[in-house]
């Protein structure tokens, strides 16, 4: 059987989804989850974009080993030594390279003649090949291009030293049937393309992403570039859990393999999900809610008789476990180590101590800790507190049906000042956050708001999610508690830490860049 490798591009393409900032921390989570997946390459970033960006990727490629990790770069030499230099601690470094392909492109956005891209193409992969041993080569923008053109551009980068060559359906517009037939085109007029890997990347604006890349596979492509839970620019990328899947249900059909860990699929799922702030639909494919769930009695009675008469995929397959297990007040911190490694998550010794001592406070109050709720602990601690900026101290609401709702708050900046405001609102919620909006003293508008508990019952914890715009920077944040409001403050607290922080970033580009 062909073997198919995934390129995973969460950290690159999905955090260019509206209001996804992540952190260098939560960046590295993800990569070691994705290791855990087993995907093949791993697209850390884009180096040159900025300092953070490159130390991100610099950072992953350093800790990653059993992926390659690869970074994004323009076909200009100053991209190139950036990606190197971030790259070249990595286990297998390799580089994408790109540049548009399609006359609209090329005419309005280049602004250089079809001679000029195949000259500049050329030349970036040439000297990319003097320091990655793999250099990936894109078509930006390929679906809309002549495909004679298509053709002359890929044969002259694979002279020039590129081993992957990548089709993107950069703009979510071609049919699976149409996609197919490039990549029928280039293995039938481009010479020594057996020689070199043929990639698919597919966004989702027609809903056509994971049935594109399926396509191609069929049509000779043996690399598939996606994201987890299909996040990504606009409407997103191909779902790679949704591919993984229907080519494993599937091999009967496909008759390829690929050398991924499907049982960590959920949990790759959920830790974006939470880390992004972009909540998995119920109904979506493989990793929603209601994947697995039957409502029908027909259904039902079938299921309960034999599951395969409407389950084709198992729950188990894709790392979904009705076994939870439930620590209380009299669990010890072993206990809790233990638990916390076999949910896949990596915290240092002081992490620990400190996830302990939130463990035993919500022990006092719950009589179960399940594994949902440890989770969102886990999260709280490890990639939500930004000592350097702003943390609450406490808060105070009152509200009553025929009372103006007013809430106090009073936070702790990075250097132990104390702040303290108070105002009103429609409700409690509007209340608080007009307080925390006088804490802050910048205008901030309120995009999202989402609340949902944390598994069931009077005392579950709540989790909320917004998403903020400040200064024409959208942002989003996230917060739990066992009080609604609670985290309702800590959300938009959160949310505000990770704008400074963006800010503070933005800043320090600006020295480095400035002569």
């Amino acid at each position: 059987m062909r073997k198919i490798k995934f390129f995973d591009t969460t950290l690159r393409d999905g955090e260019q989804s509206a209001g996804v900032n992540l952190n260098l921390q939560e960046k590295l989570e993800i990569a070691r989850q994705l290791e855990r997946l087993q995907v093949d390459i791993i697209e850390a970033g884009f180096p040159a974009s900025s300092k953070g960006d490159f130390e991100a990727v610099k950072q992953i490629a350093e800790t990653v080993r059993t992926c390659s990790v690869t970074g994004l770069s323009r076909s200009v030499r100053s991209d190139i030594d950036a990606a190197w230099e971030a790259l070249k601690g990595g286990a297998e470094p390799r580089l994408h390279l790109f540049i548009a392909t399609s006359p609209i492109h090329m005419v309005h956005k280049l602004r250089m003649t079809p001679e000029q891209v195949i000259e500049a193409a050329v030349e970036a992969v040439k000297y990319a090949k003097r320091f990655f041993p793999i250099v990936q080569w894109s078509a930006e923008d390929a679906c809309r291009s002549e495909l004679p053109f298509l053709a002359k551009i890929v044969t002259e980068v694979i002279k020039a030293g590129a081993s992957v060559i990548n089709i993107p359906d950069t703009v979510g517009y071609i049919t699976p049937k149409e996609y197919g037939e490039i990549f029928l085109y280039l293995r039938n007029n481009v010479p020594n393309i057996e020689n070199i890997s043929l990639s698919a990347h597919c966004h989702d604006d027609l809903g056509m992403a994971v049935i594109n890349s399926l396509s191609a596979i069929e049509h000779g492509a043996t690399q598939v570039e996606c994201t987890i839970n299909g996040i990504g620019e606009r409407a997103g990328n191909a779902a790679l859990e949704e591919i993984a899947v229907a080519l494993h249900i599937r091999k009967d059909y496909y008759q390829v393999e690929t050398r991924l860990n499907l049982q960590e699929i959920k949990r790759t799922s959920n830790l974006v999900s939470k880390l992004t702030g972009m909540v998995v639909p119920p109904n979506k494919a493989v990793v929603g809610k209601n994947a697995f769930a039957h409502e029908s009695g027909i259904h039902q009675d079938g299921v309960l008789k034999e599951k395969t008469t409407y389950e084709i995929i198992s729950p188990e397959l894709v790392g979904v476990s009705s076994n939870s297990m439930v620590l209380g007040k009299h669990s010890g911190r072993h206990a809790l180590r233990n638990r916390v490694e076999e949910l896949g998550y990596t915290l240092s010794e002081e992490e620990i101590n400190q996830l302990f001592v939130r463990f035993k406070e919500l022990a006092d109050k719950k009589k179960d800790v399940t594994d949902d709720d440890l989770i969102a602990l886990i999260f709280e601690e490890k990639f939500d507190h930004f000592k350097d900026f702003y943390q609450l101290s406490s808060i105070q609401v009152q509200y009553g049906t025929n009372q103006i709702p007013t809430a106090v708050v009073v936070l702790k900046d990075g250097k132990g000042n104390t702040i303290q405001e108070a105002a009103t609102g429609a409700g409690s919620v509007e209340a608080l956050y007009n307080t925390l909006e006088r804490c802050f003293q910048t205008a901030v508008t309120l995009l999202d708001y989402r609340i949902e508990s944390v598994g069931g019952g009077r005392d579950a914890l709540a989790q909320v999610f917004v998403k903020v715009r400040v200064n024409d920077v959208e942002t989003s944040g996230r917060g739990t508690a066992q009080d609604v409001l609670e985290a309702s403050a800590k959300a938009y607290i959160n949310a505000m830490n990770r704008m400074f922080m963006i800010e503070a970033m933005r800043a320090e580009n600006e020295k480095v860049t400035t002569p």
